[in-house]
């Protein structure tokens, strides 16, 4: 790689950091007062990057690829089509320019920033740092700085809480993929302590989703790293290590229930049932509505005037196939598993062959997203196209570009 196109991928890779984890930190304290949108500057900040980036590499793409990326580029054609006949307006309107111009840019950026090795180190290294960044503010606010439970029932604190949590399960996957790879015990226990802060800090905002991730990125993660490199006891001791101390984490809960006290997503997740019962009343009722909507669904969009919430985009199905399903129909689901489910199965097969790292630190980066993507957020979330273009970038080498040779 030559020394103009190290910087433009170093770039690139900071720049689509920036952009998948901008609600972040747009909805912390110290980022809210910025005189301008965040998201929409990372986005512009990122695309031209990514044009550059297209145009001096040659992609090689796997066949495996073939049906998710074209499932994924009907699928929002297919959303808008299912707009013509829903009821909704303004959370149609919302959705579908989200689904229809950024789904597409966040897919290609997954897609080559995840190939390039330069953007993909960026992008690892400016997402940990991203959430230690959110852990530090929430021990400052913890500490008596901001107030981060004064509002925490308004919207903007529920997104924060969530999309925060988020940041650190990535954050805290990545540490742990690296505390894998240490050579050294002091090395491995600095980054095992970093793993430990980052998950002390998903205690407090109070995303249950997002915890529940971190556990599986801090486990699977690193897991995968030693089982592609062939330390398969290793693994298997790594696996064990995380679901133990998972064991004793709940055990010592159960045993002394107000250590949750002051830890919101602890109070949430051992005294509040109602997130669970609201999201098994909105599975149940998207079932509903697609078996009544059968074969076309509700109109994109159309499922919260439905279900009797109104314009409420909030109460989505948090499911995205069975968002798919009730919204789209049956052409919307076959897209959706198509895209989602087809890109799962071509990056389980793509493994096999991915250097150990590279997978690992895309396991860490796509882990918990796609939890999020079962039980929270809809298709319009700019951060699942994302994590599925980082998926399927395990198909796609980036190659330095033949250069003429003139005798």
């Amino acid at each position: 790689m030559t020394a103009t196109r190290a910087p433009l991928a170093l770039l690139a890779g900071l720049a689509a950091a920036l952009l998948h984890l901008a609600g972040a930190l747009k909805t912390a304290s110290p980022f809210a007062v910025l005189p301008f949108d965040l998201t929409l500057a990372a986005f512009g900040l990122l695309l031209p990057l990514l044009a550059l980036l297209a145009a001096t590499r040659r992609w090689e793409l796997d066949p495996s690829l073939a049906l998710p990326l074209a499932a994924a580029a009907l699928l929002p054609l297919w959303l808008v089509v299912a707009g013509a006949w829903t009821p909704s307006r303004m959370v149609a309107a919302a959705k579908l320019p989200e689904v229809v111009l950024a789904a597409p840019v966040m897919l290609a950026a997954g897609l080559l920033i995840g190939a390039e090795p330069a953007a993909r180190r960026a992008l690892c290294g400016m997402s940990m740092l991203v959430g230690l960044a959110l852990a530090a503010m929430v021990g400052w606010s913890t500490a008596g700085g901001w107030a981060l439970q004064a509002a925490m029932e308004t919207e903007q604190a529920k997104l924060h809480h969530q999309l925060a949590g988020l940041a650190m399960a990535i954050a805290a996957g990545l540490a742990a993929v690296r505390a894998a790879e240490a050579t050294r015990p002091v090395a491995a226990l600095a980054w095992l302590l970093l793993v430990g802060g980052l998950a002390a800090a998903a205690l407090v905002p109070g995303g249950r989703t997002a915890l529940l991730a971190l556990g599986l990125g801090v486990a699977l993660a690193p897991a995968l790293r030693l089982w592609l490199a062939g330390r398969r006891a290793a693994a298997a001791g790594w696996l064990a290590a995380a679901l133990g101390a998972g064991l004793v984490f709940a055990v010592l809960l159960l045993l002394d229930p107000g250590r949750a006290a002051g830890l919101r997503t602890l109070e949430r997740l051992t005294a509040e049932a109602g997130g669970l019962e609201a999201r098994l009343g909105l599975w149940s009722a998207a079932l509903d509505w697609a078996g009544q909507a059968a074969p076309l669904g509700l109109g994109t969009g159309g499922f919260t005037i439905a279900a009797g919430h109104g314009e409420r985009r909030g109460l989505y199905p948090h499911n995205h196939a069975l968002e798919a399903l009730a919204e789209a129909g049956l052409p919307g689901l076959l897209l959706w598993l198509a895209a989602f489910g087809g890109g799962m199965v071509a990056a389980i097969r793509l493994l096999r062959a991915a250097e150990p790292g590279r997978a690992a630190r895309i396991a860490a980066m796509v882990l918990p997203v796609a939890m999020t993507v079962m039980v929270s957020t809809d298709l319009g979330n700019r951060m699942a196209w994302f994590a599925l273009g980082l998926a399927l970038s395990l198909g796609v080498a980036a190659h330095r570009p033949l250069v003429a040779r003139h005798v």
